[in-house]
């Protein structure tokens, strides 16, 4: 195949994930190109949350104190309103981490900062306005790179599926899908502030409402029933703020500022994984491999998690001119049983308590006794803070630096 832009490794996708992926191995000295389908990176209600365990990495590569620069709010502990009583369930005060918090930064400023730091290495390129439509077969029916919207091919040793839970690519390349299901969706929607408040959820029989602290208003979730958001939005949107307002009298000051369901942005959530990542001259990482619940809000650090163990396993290798597909199974093999884990915890979470409550069949009359050892015992907290915030077998960059930029 004769590409009309060649590169070592082309990543499909300009998220956390695929510039990370980017980032690492354009620093190993490896030509990297990134795609990104549109033409910035300002999409609303995209995951706002860093975690602990990739701002560790971020210290690690002495870019911590500028991320933090920027503009951002810190969660160290999260609370819920759980059958009328408010139950502090994750101190991560707790965390012995360089950051023991989690950051809520808009996600396009995120992506801004590492796509600025990966453009110091020459090995680097981002190409926005450019739409991944399809794979290229090559020799042998090896993947050698990926077509575009425009007609364009781009000609890769190894393509990185980093293009989220709808992936174009591991649909193309027909990579096996495990469906885990999930019983709920969710609606975003934004409410002015006007008194402070922390971040904190509302788990009652039948409602489901999340309110994350953005500074000058709540980023709000409001988990209804898997497919019966028509239904939902059947109702006038006076109802619906109607409903709000009585379950958290606090968003009551701020809630006309919802005019219309055009406001309410729907999130259909799936719980999903491929069971094998990779084939001849692909790997999918990130959403596209693992589609995680937003429960705890750890997909963007699982997806930058196996950015760096791709990094970790395959920089050094092709920075040399070696073959990457020998090695990709050991990136999903590092990866799995983390990723399992975390999607396990989420699946019980899923099956037990939401589920219930968002059918309304729960009977919760107080919270269950797991939930007020939290209150009695605070050192309990460190476990879900741990969990949460640092998940398991979390990555350190062992990618080498071909630029001594440190």
């Amino acid at each position: 195949m004769k590409a009309d832009i060649p590169t070592q490794i082309c990543i499909v996708g300009g998220g956390p994930a695929g510039l990370v992926a980017g980032m690492l191995f354009a620093r190993a000295g490896v030509e990297t190109l990134v795609l990104e389908k549109h033409a910035d990176f300002l999409r609303d209600f995209r995951g706002d949350t860093v975690h602990p365990s990739t701002m560790e990495l971020f210290d690690q590569l002495g870019l911590l104190d500028e991320l933090l620069q920027l503009p951002h709010n810190k969660v160290d502990r999260i609370r819920a309103r759980v059958a009328g009583r408010f139950i502090e369930i994750a101190d991560f005060k707790r965390l012995k981490t360089p950051a023991p918090f989690i950051a809520m930064m808009p996600q396009w400023d995120l992506l801004d900062f590492i796509a600025d730091k990966a453009k110091r290495y020459p090995t680097f390129r981002l190409m926005l306005s450019s739409e991944a439509t399809g794979i290229v077969a090559g020799e042998g029916g090896r993947i050698a790179g990926v077509t575009l919207a425009d007609g364009r091919t781009i000609g890769a040793s190894l393509v990185i599926a980093a293009d989220g839970r709808r992936s174009i690519l591991r649909r193309e390349a027909a990579l096996p899908l495990e469906e885990l299901g999930a019983p709920m969706d969710v609606f975003w929607f934004r409410v002015p502030k006007h008194r402070e408040e922390e971040t904190f959820g509302v788990f009652e029989n039948g409602r489901i409402i999340v309110l994350i602290d953005r500074g000058d208003y709540w980023q709000c979730a409001f988990v209804f029933p898997k497919g019966e958001g028509e239904r939902v939005r059947s109702r006038p949107i006076e109802a619906f703020r109607q409903e709000l307002s009585t379950a958290v009298p606090l968003l009551a000051e701020g809630i006309g500022e919802i005019a219309s369901w055009d406001d309410v942005k729907l999130l259909s959530v799936g719980l999903d994984r491929l069971t094998r990542w990779y084939k001849p001259g692909l790997l999918a990482i990130g959403d596209a491999a693992h589609a995680m619940s937003p429960i705890g809000g750890v997909g963007i650090n699982l997806a930058v998690q196996d950015a760096v163990a791709a990094a970790n396993i395959l920089a050094s290798p092709m920075a040399k001119g070696e073959a990457p597909d020998p090695l990709l199974a050991k990136v999903q093999a590092r990866r799995w049983k983390p990723t399992a884990r975390i999607q396990g915890l989420q699946k019980i979470a899923q099956d037990n308590i939401i589920a219930p409550l968002v059918s309304g069949k729960s009977g919760l009359t107080r919270p269950p006794l797991p939930l007020r050892l939290f209150n009695r015992l605070p050192f309990l907290r460190w476990i879900p803070a741990r969990v949460i915030g640092l998940g398991f077998a979390r990555e350190r960059i062992e990618s080498p630096d071909a630029f001594g930029t440190g």
